[in-house]
């Protein structure tokens, strides 16, 4: 699609609220891409695994599956928005997603549950980076508010995780009766990522409108990292692959480990629509974070916080430490993917930003497939789930490490 002049020589008409809301409709994409179809799962996992007798390893396998549809689905951006735009390649990733999600609900074979995973998480990379590109843009526009912005897109997950937290519980106790109770989970929420896709129909031409004019598509376009500097930006895109190989153990696993130490259903319930409402709030904690830091200081002091946060249940299973760690996971982890688009605006040209986004997202996406797997392998073995979760918080702390070594590119 190319941009239309008329709209690509002046700029629109784009009050601050009007940005505001934009950015929450746009933030559909995360909610629907990783707070229900990625997240959801961590939810389904117990219930799925007693019904169905698999290993840990087995269900971690099934976020490695997703994790890699993910780095399929980031390798093949730069193409399809340069051929469809980011607008059209965000619809058909939150529609694909929708539908297998559904999908999920129709079958209980381990190799075809990896195989419909695997497509979701090519879908899901599809919604989440081109809605992560729509962001910045609007962030362009308002750079006032170009945090809180990029904040409110991500803040998105939050509510997918607390739809997800309300939902799933009851949908399961609803449909009790079934032989495989969790396929009824999986219909409602695709449901409910359908209509995120109807409602994201609803206010295309204006997004295209908009967003043209802050940066024409066909400037960001260009394939992944022809021309970025990536020695420079070595240490940011290390410390971030470490984010995606840590963070998505305790996300895929938490709830299990919450059922290991004899939590009941309802505090779970709570837990996890806590973790989801800080996500929500985080795009205000962190705005004025993601505004001032040029180089990898804010990725590095929230993947500290959320080495912590993961730490936490493997020390002690104290009340005060479980909520205590789902809010400070929550509060965190979807800021530090934010802390990277921030990143790429402070440090690249605009139209790099295309590129940058992908390139951390490659990253990211490369650290998915190995987390999830092998946090199941520890949890097989001697110490179980704590000492997997223990080997994330490891990761996490290493991951700071290489970040806050990180220089702005400007200096």
């Amino acid at each position: 699609m190319k941009p239309n002049p008329a709209t690509s020589l002046h700029p629109p008409e784009l009050g601050g609220r009007e940005a505001v809301v934009l950015a929450v409709w746009v933030s559909l994409a995360a909610l629907v891409s990783l707070g229900i179809t990625r997240f959801a799962y961590g939810l389904l996992l117990p219930p799925m695994r007693d019904d169905l007798g698999w290993s840990y390893t087995l269900a971690g396998a099934m976020n490695t599956a997703n994790a890699a549809g993910y780095l399929l689905g980031a390798l093949t951006l730069p193409r399809l928005m340069a051929r469809w735009g980011v607008v059209r390649v965000l619809l058909w990733g939150v529609g694909l997603a929708s539908l297998f999600m559904v999908a999920s609900g129709g079958f209980v074979q381990a190799p075809v549950l990896l195989v419909q995973r695997l497509l979701a998480g090519v879908a899901s990379a599809w919604a989440f980076v081109a809605g992560g590109v729509l962001a910045a843009r609007l962030g362009a526009l308002r750079p006032e508010r170009a945090g809180w912005l990029l904040g409110l897109y991500y803040g998105g997950t939050g509510w997918g995780i607390v739809i997800s937290a309300l939902g799933v519980p009851a949908v399961l106790s609803q449909s009790a009766a079934w032989p495989h109770a969790w396929q009824a989970a999986w219909l409602v929420l695709g449901a409910c990522c359908a209509l995120a896709t109807w409602r994201l129909v609803r206010c295309r031409h204006r997004l295209e409108q908009v967003l043209q004019w802050a940066m024409p598509l066909g400037q960001a376009t260009a394939s992944p990292g022809k021309g970025l500097p990536w020695s420079r930006m070595g240490l940011a895109l290390a410390g971030y692959g470490l984010f995606g190989v840590g963070y998505i153990g305790y996300m895929t696993f938490v709830v299990a480990l919450l059922r290991e130490q004899g939590h009941g259903s309802g505090t779970i319930t709570a837990f996890y629509a806590l973790l989801g409402l800080a996500v929500v709030a985080s795009s205000r904690i962190w705005s004025g974070l993601l505004d001032r830091a040029r180089g990898g200081g804010a990725l590095a002091t929230l993947n500290a916080l959320l080495a912590v946060a993961t730490g936490v249940p493997v020390l002690t299973d104290a009340p005060w430490a479980l909520w205590g760690s789902g809010a400070l996971f929550g509060a965190v982890f979807l800021s530090i993917v934010a802390s990277t688009t921030a990143f790429v605006r402070h440090n690249l040209a605009p139209e790099q930003w295309t590129q940058g986004i992908a390139a951390f997202t490659l990253v990211f996406a490369a650290g998915q497939i190995v987390g999830p797997t092998v946090v199941g392998w520890v949890a097989d073995g001697a110490g179980g789930l704590v000492r997997g979760l223990g080997w994330s918080a490891l990761v996490l702390a290493l991951g700071a490490v290489l970040a806050w070594r990180q220089p702005s590119l400007h200096q």
